[in-house]
């Protein structure tokens, strides 16, 4: 949509989507968020002068993948700013084992938690591919001076706001609170987002999937005939589809986002429950793309009514243009996705 006067991310929120008194602390957590997400940018920019990219020697996370050192870089920017802006009581990070709770007094009596990938797809850092962040905001179950680990584990339908920042040409800062998707882009000069895109709605189809190709044979066999449904000739439906895949789930569901397509991360005979993470991952993207038309599943049910056990449990995905999603389920139920 068309943007008629230039907003900033703040501006268009308190004025828009978030008006009221009672949403001022939600716009200034998101506002904490979007700081933090300039200042990882800034870092992106430059560092390759900095001497900051590459992995952290010997270091591996929770989920036993190496640590790339603007990983961490990105992990104590957001922590940082969620916690001196006193608008988030804790968060859960893919960088941190345990539930991380922000003690300061401010902090305790907040409404607010969040679930939160500081750099999704950090393996492309070292060779210039785009980045981001992905993130969902909970509501508390009861605000009171504690804050434990089963605070987070709610389903995703119960999320007050999600978004991601893709850090490529340009930065962009895609987030839904609930009302439909908008999007800021950051102006490099003065530092500030501005809206750029307004009610995005995700084509109903596309002509484009994204999976990693490598492990093909891996899938279960429902997967391996739709991606086989995918290559074939067929003039009517638009077949073979093109695959585009960039191993960063932000800039391959941006893409879909916005030109159509599915992105695929299924179950495999490596990884049985998935790879990708449900809390800081799957919820908020899929309800991002549900909010703009699309659909989301784990092969069996909605994304967004997966209860979770763990903070850091893994899912598959099935997730982008909702013809597309309906298509591939029918070959996921035809084999019951064994």
């Amino acid at each position: 949509m068309k943007i008629k006067e230039k907003l900033t991310a703040y501006q268009y929120l308190l004025k828009d989507k978030l008006s009221g008194d009672k949403n001022r602390e939600l716009i200034a957590l998101l506002k904490d968020i979007k700081l933090a997400a300039r200042q990882v940018a800034k870092e992106l920019n430059s560092a390759t002068l900095n001497n900051t990219i590459g992995d952290l020697s010997g270091k591996k996370n929770t989920h036993g993948e190496e640590v790339k050192k603007l990983d961490i870089v990105a992990n104590n920017l957001f922590i940082k700013s969620l916690e001196n802006g006193g608008n988030c009581a804790g968060i859960v990070s893919e960088e941190k084992d345990k539930v991380l709770i922000f003690n300061n007094e401010v902090s305790r009596s907040s409404k607010y938690l969040v679930c939160i990938d500081p750099l999704d797809g950090s393996t492309n850092i070292d060779v210039n591919v785009p980045v981001g962040t992905i993130f969902s905001v909970l509501k508390r179950p009861t605000v009171s001076d504690k804050t434990f680990s089963k605070d987070f584990l709610q389903v995703g339908s119960r999320q007050v706001a999600a978004g991601y920042i893709i850090y490529g040409s340009s930065t962009i800062y895609v987030l839904t609170v609930g009302k439909g998707v908008d999007a800021f882009t950051l102006d490099p000069v003065v530092q500030e987002f501005y809206l750029s895109h307004k009610d995005i709605k995700i084509p109903k189809k596309g002509r484009m999937y994204s999976v990693n190709q490598g492990n093909f044979y891996e899938f279960p066999l429902s997967v391996q005939e739709y991606i086989r449904w995918c290559e074939q000739n067929h003039e009517k439906s638009g077949r073979p589809y093109s695959l585009r895949y960039v191993g960063s789930m932000v800039a391959d569901i941006h893409r879909s986002l916005l030109k159509g397509g599915l992105f695929i991360y299924s179950k495999s005979k490596s990884a049985s429950s998935g790879k990708l993470r449900l809390l800081y991952e799957c919820n908020p993207m899929s309800f991002i793309i549900e909010q703009a038309g699309g659909l989301a599943t784990d092969g069996k049910k909605r994304i967004l009514d997966v209860v979770p056990k763990t903070i850091h449990q893994k899912s598959p995905i099935f997730i982008g243009s909702p013809e597309m999603v309906k298509q591939i389920n029918k070959f996921l139920k035809s084999r019951l996705f064994n």
